[in-house]
This record gives C-alpha cells, sequence and structure tokens, in this order.
C-alpha cells in the first residue's frame, strides 16, 4: 500500500531520507522529557542536547500528566508543554512529538488515566467509542498546541507520532484504531508526518498499514550481537519498497550500535532516553519489561549520555564525535542508500557477521567495521602492523587488501572511494579507516585512538596515532591529514590548511562538595489527615474513592474463631496489612492471590490495611491482575478460608488416545508418547460457599474452563461458550475463583512426562465484610507536607514499629545543581516533599525488584527548598530504623 509522505509545509520523506525545507539532513535525536525535569532546567538541557550534536528530541505528552481529574486540565509551570516546545525551538532543535494516548515510557498508566478502568465498558488501546470519546477530549487539548508549532512556520515539531509501540498489544481492530486516531490528528491541522513506531517488527500491527500513518521502528539488540545490522537492512529495504526511509525512534544509546544503525540505512536514529530525567510524585510505573511486580525508581536513567542530574559521560562525547562526522559528509550521507559492502573485510577481531555499508550520494562507500571485544586496560596496542604508537587495545581489519587498525569497543565509519572534489581537491579518499570529522580545502581531520590509514588514489600513508596534545600528521598528494584523539576531536573549532589545529578550552572542573550527614530533624506532632469515604461491604478500589495518586486505609472486625487463613485477592501496589494488631510483611504482589497465616488470631479482630499506589501498569502483562494496562488499585477482597481439600483425583482425560468411558487419572498424570501436545482433564467440584481452586506446580500456562450449574454426565470435553469461563493460569498466580454451586472444571496442558506434575486443592471461603475507608490522595499529602507545622527536634536514628509512621522536616543546606538524600536505614519506606511537589519514594530494606536509575536515593532540585520526608516502619527481618540522612550536592 503506498503512503502520501510529501508534506506542504516542507517536511518530505522517502526511500532516500528526511528532506527539509534547507536540504536533506540525517537527524540525531535524543529523548528529553519536560515532565521529568524541573522547569527551571529545560533551557540549560535543551542547550546541552544541542551541544551534543544532537539536532531533534523526542518528546512524550503523558496525557494522566496534564488532566490530573476526570476534566480537569493544566498545563501550567511544569506542565506548560507549549513552552517547552517554544524552548526547543530557541534553541535550534527539531521536536517529534508522542501525544499517546499511550506512551509507555515507564510512566503511571503508560499515561492512560487510572479513572478509565471504572467503566467496565471502556476498552483501552481499542477501536472502540468510550475510549476514543476520553481520547478525543485529549487530543482536543493537545494536539492544537503541536499544530501551532509545526515546522517550519511556527515551531520545532517536524513529526508526531500516533500510539506507542502497538504491536505489543492485544488491538482488535487496529486500522480502525489508527485511521481514527489519523483523522483526529488531521482536523486539528497536523500537516508534518505522522508516525507510528513498532516496537517488535510488526509494522502493520503498529500501524494498522493506514494511509497517511508512515511506519517507524524501535530496535533494542543486544550491544555485543553481531547479528545487528542484516535486521536493520531488511526493514530498511521493507521500507525502500513503500518509499519510505528508515525512521529509527527507539534504540540503545550506546554509540557503537548507533554508527552500525546508520551504516544500515536509518535516517531518524533516536536513542531512546540519552537525556535523564526523574518520576516525580507519584508517576512511577510497575510491571516493566516482563519482570511481574518490577518498580520503576524515583531516578530515570538508563546510562544515557547525561545522568539525571545533568552531568555529562564518557557517550557524551561518542555524541559529538559521530555528529562531526554527519555534519561533515552533510548531503552525501542524507542521501545515502543501503548496499552491500562490496569491500572485502577480514578481522581477527570479533565483528558483524554482515558488515553495513553506504553510498554516497555523489559517490563512495561509508563503511562500518565494528570491534565487539572489550578492552583489557593494558593501555598498549596489539601489534596491527598498521602504524606506531601505543594506544588502546586493538585489532586489525583488512579492507580492499590493505591492513587498517580499530580500537576494541569501536566503530569507525570508513571512507571508500569517495570524491575529494566537494573539499577543494581533485582526487579520490580511496580509504579512511578513521571518522571524518572536518574536512577543509587541502586538510582532512580524522578523531581515532589508534593509527589511521589514509589512502589518497594510490598513494597509502600512515599517520601516527595521535596523544593527548599531539596530533599525528602526514601528508599525501597535496593533502595535509591530521588525527585527533577523541577527547581534542570534540573541543576541534578549526583547522589551518598547514594542519594547524585551534582547540576550545576545556571547561574547568569543579571540586565535588564533601557530603553531608544530617543527624537532626524535626518531627511533625501532627499527621496527615484522612479523607473518610463512608462504609462498604467489599473494599472498593482507590480509583472509586477518588484516589488516582496516593493510598487509602481499609478498616474492618471480623471473627477469626476456628480460621487458620485468610485468602488476599487482587490486592495491588504495596499493602501493609495488620491483622490482630500485628502487621505483615509488605505486600507486593499485584493482584496474585495470598495466603495469610492468621492461626494466633481468634474471635474478633480488628484489620487494617494500607494500600499505597507505587503506579498503575505501563504494559500489558496477563500474568498478574493488577499488570494488565487498566487495571485499578486497593485492597482487593479478603476472604476466610473455612476449608481445604485435595481434588488432585479423580480427574477424566480426554486428548491423545484416550476413549470411552474417559479414564479418571490424576491431575496431569496421563501417560502418552506424545510429548507437547494437550490433554485435557476434567472433573466436578461442588461447594457450598464460594471458592478458590489452586494448582499447585504450575511451570507452563495452564488454560482452565469453568462451566458452571452443568453435571458431569458424560465424557465430552466442552467447548467454550457463553456459558463458560476461560481461565489463563500462570505460575505467578495460579488461582481461579469459583463462586457457589456446581462446576465443571477443565484443565488443558501440554503433555509433559518429564514435569513435577499438578497437585490441586480446593478453599471454601468467606468474604470480610463491613469495611471503613479513608482516603489521602498525592494533593492531599502534598497540602500537609508543604504547610509550615509544628514539630520537636530529634536525633537520629529514629527507631519505628511496622506500621508506625513519623513527618519529619529537614533543614537542607545550599546547593547549585540540587542534593541527592540517600536515607541510611532498614525496614522503611520514605516520601520526600520539596518546593510544593512530591519529590519521589525510596525503599530501603526487603523490597520489590527496582528499574531505573539509582533507588536508593531522592533529589531535591536547587531551589526547591522545604524538604518534608514521610517515614513509614514496614515489617522485616530488622527493626525499622532511619540511621542518618546522607546528602550529596548533584552539581
Amino acid at each position: 500500500m503506498s503512503h502520501p509522505t510529501t508534506i506542504d509545509q516542507g517536511i518530505a520523506l522517502d526511500a532516500r531520507g528526511i528532506r527539509f525545507q534547507g536540504g536533506p539532513q540525517l537527524v540525531l535525536c535524543a529523548s528529553l522529557f519536560y515532565f521529568r525535569l524541573p522547569r527551571e532546567q529545560w533551557r540549560a538541557r535543551l542547550a546541552q542536547v544541542r551541544a551534543s550534536g544532537y539536532t531533534c528530541v523526542d518528546v512524550y505528552l503523558p496525557w494522566n500528566f496534564h488532566e490530573t481529574a476526570p476534566g480537569r486540565w493544566s498545563f501550567e509551570g511544569r506542565r506548560d508543554v507549549a513552552a517547552f516546545l517554544d524552548l526547543a525551538w530557541e534553541e535550534g532543535l527539531y521536536v517529534i512529538a508522542r501525544p499517546g494516548p499511550y506512551i509507555c515510557s515507564e510512566w503511571d498508566g503508560g499515561a492512560l488515566p487510572a479513572w478509565l478502568g471504572l467503566d467496565p465498558q471502556l476498552r483501552v488501546r481499542q477501536h472502540e467509542p468510550r475510549f476514543l470519546d476520553r481520547v478525543t477530549a485529549w487530543f482536543d487539548q493537545a494536539l492544537p498546541l503541536l499544530a501551532e508549532r509545526e515546522y517550519p512556520a511556527n515551531g520545532p515539531v517536524i513529526m508526531v507520532q500516533l500510539e506507542n509501540e502497538l504491536d505489543f498489544f492485544d488491538c482488535e481492530d487496529r486500522t480502525g484504531y489508527l485511521t481514527a486516531l489519523r483523522d483526529q490528528a488531521v482536523r486539528h491541522g497536523i500537516t508534518v508526518p505522522l508516525i507510528a513506531c513498532s516496537g517488535q517488527g510488526d509494522l502493520e500491527g503498529a500501524t494498522g498499514d493506514v494511509p497517511g500513518v508512515v511506519p517507524a521502528c524501535n530496535f533494542y539488540p543486544d550491544d555485543d550481537s553481531p547479528h545487528i545490522e542484516p535486521e536493520v537492512r531488511r526493514y530498511a529495504e521493507l521500507l525502500a519498497e513503500r518509499d519510505l526511509p528508515l525512521l529509527i525512534t527507539e534504540t540503545n544509546r550506546r554509540h557503537r550500535t548507533l554508527r552500525r544503525l546508520l551504516a544500515s540505512g536509518a535516517s531518524l536514529i533516536a536513542p531512546y532516553l540519552q537525556s535523564s530525567g526523574w518520576n516525580f510524585g507519584y508517576t512511577p510505573s510497575a510491571g516493566n519489561w516482563g519482570r511481574p511486580g518490577n518498580l520503576m525508581s524515583h531516578g530515570y536513567d538508563f546510562g544515557g549520555y547525561v545522568s539525571s542530574t545533568g552531568t555529562e559521560r564518557p557517550e557524551y562525547a561518542e555524541a559529538q564525535i559521530l555528529a562531526r562526522v554527519i555534519d561533515t559528509l552533510g548531503p552525501r550521507l542524507a542521501l545515502a542508500t543501503p548496499t552491500a559492502p562490496h569491500t572485502p573485510v577480514t578481522t581477527d577481531f570479533p565483528t558483524s557477521s554482515s558488515p553495513s555499508a553506504l553510498r554516497l550520494d555523489g559517490g563512495g562507500r561509508l563503511l562500518a567495521v565494528p570491534h565487539l571485544g572489550t578492552r583489557t586496560g593494558t593501555g598498549t596496542g596489539a601489534g596491527t602492523g598498521t602504524g606506531t604508537g601505543t594506544g588502546p587495545d586493538s585489532g586489525t581489519a583488512v579492507v580492499n587488501g590493505v591492513p587498517v587498525a580499530v580500537a576494541a569497543d569501536s566503530c569507525p565509519l570508513m571512507l571508500v572511494d569517495v570524491p575529494l572534489t566537494p573539499w577543494g581537491h581533485d582526487g579520490t579518499l580511496t580509504l579512511a579507516s578513521a571518522d571524518l570529522v572536518a574536512a577543509g580545502e587541502g586538510v582532512l581531520v580524522f578523531s581515532s585512538e589508534v593509527p589511521v590509514t589514509v589512502v589518497v588514489g594510490d598513494l597509502r600513508v600512515e599517520i601516527p596515532a595521535p596523544t593527548a596534545g599531539v596530533p599525528g600528521r602526514a601528508t599525501a598528494k597535496g593533502l595535509t591529514l591530521v588525527a585527533l584523539a577523541p577527547a581534542e576531536a570534540v573541543r576541534l573549532r578549526a583547522t589551518d590548511r598547514d594542519g594547524t589545529v585551534h582547540l576550545e578550552a576545556p571547561a574547568p572542573a569543579r571540586p565535588a562538595p564533601a557530603p553531608v550527614e544530617v543527624r537532626r530533624t524535626r518531627r511533625r506532632a501532627a499527621t496527615a489527615p484522612e479523607l473518610a469515604t463512608g462504609r462498604h461491604e467489599l473494599p472498593p478500589t482507590l480509583e472509586s474513592l477518588g484516589v488516582y495518586r496516593g493510598r487509602g486505609t481499609y478498616r474492618t472486625t471480623t471473627d477469626l474463631t476456628g480460621v487458620d487463613e485468610l485468602l488476599l485477592v487482587g490486592a495491588a501496589d504495596i499493602v501493609d496489612l495488620s491483622v490482630a494488631g500485628r502487621v505483615r510483611p509488605t505486600i507486593a504482589g499485584f493482584g496474585a492471590t495470598r495466603r495469610i497465616n492468621v492461626r494466633e488470631a481468634t474471635g474478633a479482630v480488628d484489620v487494617e490495611a494500607v494500600v499505597e499506589i507505587w503506579g498503575h501498569a505501563n504494559f500489558d502483562d496477563a500474568r498478574l491482575p493488577a499488570l494488565r494496562l487498566g487495571a485499578l488499585r486497593g485492597l482487593g477482597t479478603l476472604w476466610t478460608v473455612r476449608e481445604t481439600a485435595d481434588v488432585s483425583a479423580l480427574w477424566s482425560v480426554h486428548g491423545h488416545w484416550a476413549g470411552r468411558p474417559a479414564p479418571l487419572r490424576e491431575l496431569g498424570g496421563w501417560s502418552s508418547t506424545r510429548v507437547g501436545l494437550p490433554v485435557t482433564y476434567t472433573r466436578e467440584i461442588r461447594s457450598a460457599t464460594a471458592a478458590a481452586l489452586h494448582l499447585k506446580g504450575v511451570v507452563e500456562p495452564v488454560r482452565v474452563t469453568v462451566t458452571d450449574g452443568e453435571p458431569l454426565t458424560d465424557d465430552t470435553v466442552p467447548e467454550p461458550h457463553a456459558a463458560h469461563s476461560v481461565h489463563t493460569v500462570h505460575a505467578e498466580d495460579p488461582w481461579v475463583p469459583l463462586p457457589a454451586g456446581t462446576h465443571r472444571i477443565s484443565v488443558t496442558l501440554p503433555h509433559h512426562p518429564s514435569g513435577g506434575g499438578l497437585r490441586a486443592e480446593l478453599l471454601a471461603l468467606d468474604p470480610v465484610t463491613d469495611w471503613t475507608c479513608s482516603a489521602q490522595d498525592d494533593d492531599l499529602l502534598t497540602g500537609f507536607a508543604t504547610e509550615a507545622a509544628p514539630g520537636q527536634e530529634v536525633l537520629l536514628p529514629l527507631t519505628l514499629a511496622p506500621g508506625e509512621e513519623a513527618w519529619l522536616d529537614v533543614d537542607l543546606p545550599e546547593s547549585h545543581g540540587g542534593l541527592l538524600l540517600r536515607p541510611d536505614g532498614t525496614q522503611i519506606r520514605v516520601t520526600g516533599w520539596a518546593g510544593g511537589e512530591c519529590v519521589g519514594r525510596v525503599w530501603v530494606g526487603d523490597r520489590p525488584d527496582f528499574s531505573g536509575g539509582d533507588a536508593n536515593v531522592l533529589w531535591i532540585p536547587p531551589g526547591w527548598s522545604g524538604l518534608t520526608l514521610l517515614v513509614r516502619g514496614t515489617a522485616g527481618p530488622e527493626v525499622p530504623e532511619l540511621r542518618v540522612l546522607r546528602l550529596e550536592s548533584s552539581d
């Protein structure tokens, strides 16, 4: 299917790349998110990206960051996305805007508002009227801001992305859904290209193959894989067949890999999260990258070229070098097309299984030769025979019969048979083994850590490996050849024809202040108020109480006479449960059913649960109830277990050669030579009360079909229909809820003779009822934390009981670049507020897995005064204690 790709406003896409009004460009793009930075730092961070040589930023617009409650919109302060886009334009950057409606981004709910889940008929990310009505309200707010700032007339926006990695999600009508989003964008006057990115290479799955929606690709390969190039080239070829360029809208941050993508045909390269930030408040997500229960930390940092605090890492210099190569080659590279290398390459080091090359516009080729080996740290050459001097660990590549040095852990972009006419020389650059970072009349400048081999015409010369302050130099056929160490190449300002190098002065280094230990705080006498929400037969969801970010408390009294166990079903996210005054270890099961031993409690006992929303799921993970996209938060349902029965025996077998009458076996006990084929086990289960079927020993997913009210009168296996419910049971949550009555249970699993087998037990249940609930949403907690309040001075360490809380006010020293706060202690959760906002949360002691940046620190931005901490003790192997607060400067 063809796609319209020429845009009246000055952006054109075709198989040869991206054309702007000013001509073709190869675009390097860094993620930079206004919602993860203080507004005061927006301009500096944008300028930092531009100084890296990148020319573009991609920007998510999180729906639930701007619609803070149903119909309550905010585009002020740190939410003023229009101001952010205007600053990007002022700093000379293009913008790829990504308004969703779903963004992922390890953000609370993937930016889908939590209250959408309160409508049982609304189906997120589907071509469904209720959801699209809500999307329309969001797009009516966001898209005009983008349309008003399109390139080139009024601003930096060069592309608008619809949705995000839809090919990961089970969307039933992709074409209808993307068509609806496209039509809304067009209605709002968006004229720049509309794109949709595929997360796992399914172009049609991401775009619905909708005309006017350009497919883009996200690649996250193993950086050391030798097979990156052939995969990427395949997508470049598929898109070229549609007369479209390869747009890589997300990928790894390492520039060795980015060079391989460039040489494989990418016209846009947008490594995800080169400039890191922070998840302020209650905005992190839960359930990332297939690890159930994994939480995102306050720091949002995956090792990009700028840290969360703004510190430039070594990759920043790598960015500047790559940008200089792109600028030097200019339109010749921007209009290049992928080609088979056509240049014989052999190496004595691990490299690509199929190296990539580009046919440059105007003649010649660019060849990427990755050295996938690691450095040993010896600092000596590896005997390449290509020059003199010392350098990093290196190997030898033979290109067109010429041996050249290649540093370990690098990927030089070698030039082959390139005409030198554009640089004022009547000749051909037959081979250059290093990055060309500057070229002028009569002079070529390279960046390299190892000796450089240059062949001009048929004359081969060797440039010695440069060292700090000592460039390598050589001449060839009237050309002056200069090699700079990468650290000096990034400071290159100009080079004279005779090879004299002029460098920018290095930025002066500032010593970091010594860390400070804070042991003196003020403990507030008052605690945060709770908003009573009445009595409820069963525990309601927090969202139904108006808590979209924050926490709630559930209380009841129940009779545990004769009860040994409770069953907690559907609790999420962070649950501190107290039964008869005993606080249990924090539950972070994200909806997984939990058995709770209460043998020590009897009679009427108090039950209390404090449930905190860490974040709504940003990825649709079917293994745990609370990790489904759009799932709600709260206590779930608490049951008393009245009886437990083993129901592992007397299952009838259907499958393979089992005949009639159906054999009776234990669950999973049928023997067959047909390994891996499905076998179905069926039996009748009766329960006078609500019940839960527990399958013990589940490894692979198991399908369970429940037919209610049908007695087991024959030995046929029922097919699913309206009277049936079908459950996929996973090892993470191997439970099936059953109402009171008679049920026909069918368990289908692949035959696995070496498996451990399954056991089944049936728990008869009674619900725990009559709950009183109170709510503390983000606004209420923030309001209390930022109000001035009297307190009594206390010295750390501070010991707390499990479930006990302390509100502490902390005096902060002055800091130019902000402060990193590292609470030291055991079994505590710490939430911090400063500058009128919730900064973030830290969990010290036993805790779930965390992703992102350093999960042990809070960052207080410069100028954000009035630090207040909420410290909560949690049950665990040690006594909850806040020992000391360590403050480190983030300058």
